[in-house]
Formats: structure tokens, C-alpha cells, sequence
């Protein structure tokens, strides 16, 4: 068993998991329920995948995190703990925006593939990528963003592969589009698919010091918005996040 090894943690979705890889190979995986709390299964799980493979902190080459956007708590836990896991060590994080590893996990060679996650308010996050390009940052059909499933449906091409709980909740109108919705068992764990971007990233030298790191949120927290008497997206409208890199 050789490396690098790579931590790859996904708490941003409703699903969390984590994943132990050497290179592009899971040597560990842990995923929780539906609905499972991020603060309550990522660090067992993180504990749980480094003994299945008896690999130890010192060992890891690299984090690879997904960055959002996503549940707000969710994201702050997964931060934390790489955060944590990182102090005090130079292994750097590889930050990969959750939707592009939901696109990687369920792309196809033949159809274009987009990945929506519920933004609650009848909005989803999504982005969408060419056949067999997903995830990569290369032919993007439709840029990382908060839309309507109305205002998505409009960019995304016939026949697009949409996945995650967004293209769930509204599969009746997407699939009455002529979009093929994936089944939600097939995307219950992205933390692989986080490990893998996250090591062709560090491949191509897009990593950072866990310290530098900061979600993506792409919408104003609740909170926050109360707190300040700003609209949830912002003074502008949706909020259009920026490139990782």
C-alpha cells in the first residue's frame, strides 16, 4: 500500500462522509444515514477510516475538503476538523467545491452532468459540466451559482445528468424537461470523489494551508442576515460565488 495518502471529508450535503485513499483508491470509507448530523459522525468517521487503513496523521499527504456550498453548520464542521487535524503540521488542503464532486461522482462520458443541492427558499446551488469533464473546472455548461429551478432548467441541455438532493426534491419538473435525474443511492457518498479531485488539484499545485481556508457559501447565513437586516442573498441578489482557485 503505497500513498499519497488523503483524508477527503464531505459534510456539506445531507449526507456526510469520509474517505481514507491512497492515490485514487479508497482504502477506507465511511458514510452516514440521510439527515445525520456533521457534528456528531464526521470525527468518529475520520477516526474509524485511519484505523480500517492504519494510517496515522503523520502519514497523510494531503486534506481534501469539500468547500462548499452546502449546509451551513455542515461546512463549518468539516472545516473545523481539518482545521484541527492540520494544526500544528505543513500537509496543505486541497478545497473542492461540493457541487463540482457531486458532478465527478455521477459523470458520464456520454452526457453532460450538473449537480443542484437544496438552497431552501425554491432555489438550488448547481453548476454543470460537459460529458467527461465533470468536476475538472473545464467545460462548464453552467457556472456554480444560486438559481431557480425554473432559471436551470433553461441553461442546462437535454438530457443532462442532474444528481443530489436538489435534483431530487424537484425531479418531477426536471424529468418532465427531458433531464435524466440520478437515483440519490448512487450520490449517498462524495467523499471519494472529493479525494479524487482533491488529489488531481494538489497534482496541479491548487492546494493551501488549512489555515487559509474559508467556506463557500455562495448566500448569506440566516443568522447573519437577521442580525445585520440584510436580505439572505446579499445587496445584489444571489450571490455569485468565486473560483477556488
Amino acid at each position: 500500500m503505497t500513498g499519497p495518502f488523503i483524508l477527503a471529508i464531505e459534510s456539506a450535503t445531507s449526507t456526510p462522509s469520509v474517505a481514507l485513499l491512497a492515490g485514487s483508491e479508497v482504502l477506507s470509507l465511511r458514510a452516514a444515514a440521510p439527515n445525520a448530523v456533521a457534528a456528531e459522525v464526521i470525527l468518529p468517521a475520520v477516526e474509524a477510516v485511519m484505523a480500517e487503513a492504519r494510517v496515522t496523521l503523520s502519514d497523510l499527504t494531503l486534506f481534501a475538503l469539500a468547500i462548499g456550498p452546502g449546509s451551513f453548520t455542515g461546512l463549518r464542521v468539516g472545516l473545523a476538523t481539518v482545521k484541527g487535524l492540520a494544526f500544528g503540521s505543513e500537509c496543505p488542503v486541497a478545497p473542492v467545491p461540493t457541487l463540482a464532486a457531486l458532478c465527478f461522482e455521477a459523470g458520464s462520458a456520454q452526457a453532460p452532468v450538473a449537480a443542484l443541492l437544496d438552497a431552501r427558499r425554491g432555489e438550488v446551488y448547481a453548476a454543470a459540466y460537459g460529458p467527461g469533464r465533470e468536476g475538472t473546472g473545464e467545460d462548464e455548461l453552467v457556472p456554480e451559482g444560486l438559481y431557480t429551478p425554473h432559471a436551470l432548467s433553461e441553461l442546462l441541455p437535454v438530457g443532462c445528468r442532474c444528481s443530489g438532493d436538489g435534483a431530487q426534491l424537484h425531479a418531477p419538473a426536471l424529468l418532465a424537461r427531458g433531464f435524466v435525474v440520478v437515483s440519490a443511492a448512487s450520490g449517498a457518498a462524495a467523499a471519494p470523489a472529493v479525494g479524487r479531485l482533491g488529489l488531481r488539484w494538489h497534482e496541479r499545485g491548487h492546494v493551501r494551508p488549512a489555515a487559509e481556508l474559508v467556506p463557500r457559501y455562495l448566500r448569506r447565513a440566516e443568522a447573519e442576515a437577521r442580525r445585520t437586516g440584510e436580505s439572505v442573498e446579499g445587496k445584489s441578489g444571489l450571490v455569485e460565488g468565486k473560483k477556488p482557485f
